[in-house]
């Protein structure tokens, strides 16, 4: 397992430094951000755009790919992660569009995996909800397997603000609906981008999920979260996560990394381990960012072999 950083924290700071920067720390792997360049998502952590993958031709990926390999660092996989199934038609056209843009992109890169979400109508009930997944997410699968790269869907439930409420934008957050998931769409295209914060704070057994769903976990991203008990006593567990959970780097939370990494390593799992920086504590500047991926460093890198 190789260390790696999703490039979204760095949203002013070209590529080509990201990289430098990165190879220079101990991070010889990037997830690349690759977010529409004119009209990226306005929520946090969303809209970074470091290749504007709708215009990337195939001597320009080759270029780019030759350019971070002499920098020092490969891609474990390039990351978009909108709704595909956004109850605006428009808008969920514009973001099957975009994701398609971003699996020729990798094509085009030589990169195994685009990581992104399943998406989720927040009104509409779960089997509702699924009955859509089976209709639209066909295509998708079908054009990524034509474009010889797998799929990496996050497990995160997208649910931790009022305008994510009631149901969350994001429905493949637990073992069941893997399962469904799974079994709805033949072949081996579809998997997962594993995230174990989110399964802490759903009270989700992430060893298991390990050793479940080794076969399907294409790419690992850390991030750890803190529990907030007082705003949990406050709020209570049908508050989801609004009030009472907190993106932290790994090991500031509740993640135990050394079980989980070495559960990952029973199942033989040999991609990368990416650190997601959503910790509010080192945001604001592009130094208290990089202390933070500094800090993630030190915590993960003892057990990656």
């Amino acid at each position: 397992m190789k260390l790696g950083l999703l490039t979204a924290p760095f949203e002013s700071t070209p590529l080509a430094d990201v990289a430098d920067w990165a190879a220079a720390n101990g991070y010889p792997v990037l997830e690349i951000a690759c977010w529409p360049r004119t009209s990226g998502e306005q929520r946090r952590y969303a809209g970074t755009s470091h290749i504007d993958v709708v215009d990337l031709g195939t001597s320009e990926a080759e270029d780019l790919v030759a350019d971070l390999r002499e920098r020092g660092v490969e891609v474990s996989g390039l990351g978009y992660y909108p709704n595909p199934l956004h109850p605006d038609l428009e808008h969920r056209a514009m973001t099957h569009e975009h994701l398609k843009a971003v699996m020729r992109a990798a094509s085009l890169m030589g990169v195994p995996v685009v990581n992104t979400f399943i998406g989720n109508d927040r009104h509409r009930t779960p089997s509702e909800n699924f009955e859509e997944f089976r209709r639209v997410w066909p295509d998708l699968v079908s054009y990524a397997a034509d474009q010889g790269v797998k799929i990496g869907i996050e497990n995160c439930p997208m649910i931790f603000s009022e305008d994510e409420w009631p149901g969350g934008n994001n429905m493949a957050h637990s073992p069941a609906v893997w399962r469904a998931m799974f079994d709805a769409i033949p072949g081996d295209t579809l998997g997962l981008n594993l995230d174990p914060s989110h399964l802490v704070w759903q009270m989700i057994d992430a060893e298991r999920v390990v050793e479940e769903f080794g076969s399907r976990i294409y790419h690992v991203q850390a991030k750890d979260v803190e529990i907030d008990r007082n705003g949990l006593y406050e709020h209570g567990t049908t508050s989801i996560g609004i009030g009472w959970q907190r993106p932290r780097l790994p090991g500031l939370g509740e993640v135990n990394w050394p079980r989980f990494l070495s559960a990952l390593i029973r199942v033989g799992y040999e991609g990368a381990v990416v650190v997601e920086h959503e910790d509010r504590q080192f945001e604001g500047t592009d130094e208290l960012v990089k202390r933070g991926f500094l800090l993630a460093r030190n915590v993960l890198e003892p057990y990656l072999v």
